[in-house]
Parts: C-alpha cells; sequence; structure tokens
C-alpha cells in the first residue's frame, strides 16, 4: 500500500479542519487505530495552526501526505519565516500559550523536522509509524499471503 496526497490551502482558520478531515478520513478507511490518527490530526493541526497564525506571508500554505505500510509522512510548508526565539518569561514552566506547538508535536510524532530561510519560508516533517486496527493487519496479512504464494 502506497498513499500520496496533496492539499494547497488558503492561510485561514477554517482550513485547518479541512486538513483535519482530509488526512483523518484517509488514514481511518486504511484501518489506522484511532488513537494513532489522534496523535497525527493533533501534531498536523499544530503545524496547520503556525502555517496560518505565523507564516506573515500572502497566498496559501500546502500540505503533502504519503502513507505507506509502516508509518505516515506530512509535509507543511509555508512561506514565512519560520520560528522565532521564544520571548522572556515564556520559557518552559510559562503558562504563555504561544510557542507550545512545537512541544505538542514532538510528544505526538516519531520525528518531526522544522526546516525554515527566510527567502524559502518553513516546511515542517512530521513522521509518525502507524498502528493497525485488527481487521486492517488482517487484511494485511492475507494480501502479503497472497502475494508471496501467487
Amino acid at each position: 500500500m502506497d498513499m500520496k496526497f496533496s492539499l494547497a490551502l488558503p492561510r485561514v482558520a477554517p482550513s485547518i479542519p479541512v486538513v483535519r478531515r482530509v488526512v483523518g478520513d484517509a488514514l481511518r478507511a486504511l484501518g489506522v487505530t484511532e488513537e494513532c490518527v489522534a496523535d497525527i490530526l493533533v501534531a498536523a493541526s499544530e503545524a496547520c495552526t503556525n502555517a496560518v497564525e505565523h507564516a506573515h506571508a500572502c497566498g496559501n500554505y500546502e500540505v503533502f501526505g504519503h502513507v505507506d505500510e509502516d508509518t505516515v509522512q506530512l509535509k507543511i510548508m509555508d512561506w514565512g519565516r519560520g520560528p522565532r526565539p521564544v520571548p522572556p518569561g515564556t520559557g518552559p514552566g510559562s503558562l504563555a500559550e504561544s510557542g507550545r506547538g512545537i512541544k505538542i508535536m514532538q510528544a505526538l510524532v516519531d520525528d518531526l523536522d522544522i526546516d525554515s530561510g527566510p527567502d524559502r519560508g518553513t516546511v515542517v516533517h512530521l513522521r509518525k509509524r502507524l498502528t493497525w486496527r485488527d481487521e486492517a493487519l488482517n487484511r494485511r496479512l492475507e494480501r502479503r499471503l497472497m502475494h508471496s504464494a501467487g
């Protein structure tokens, strides 16, 4: 199994639920566990929220996805400046809301990489190993057995 998709969305808050719906529906249809889907959707929402709120550029942001037998990889791209230094008083232990998104993403996915530059925008790479519902595992095993027998 190998699935790829891409979305180009306006930098407005109502676009974030669209990403959640497309990614969530695709993963659920493939048989990914609800807990795994929830982790991916929260991390993706954080990345998209950052693109919408902090890119300071006009135009769209883009979401690219790739799902294979083991992992989901999402790439969220905008044309903003990227993460900025944390203001004083908003470090660890602070009650400030800004800046928590990266920590949330790190906690929910296996790999997080943020590539950013003033002339090239920001790309957030999220990768998570998938866990499968029992019936999805059975279908995958049956396909493998049929393929190896044929």
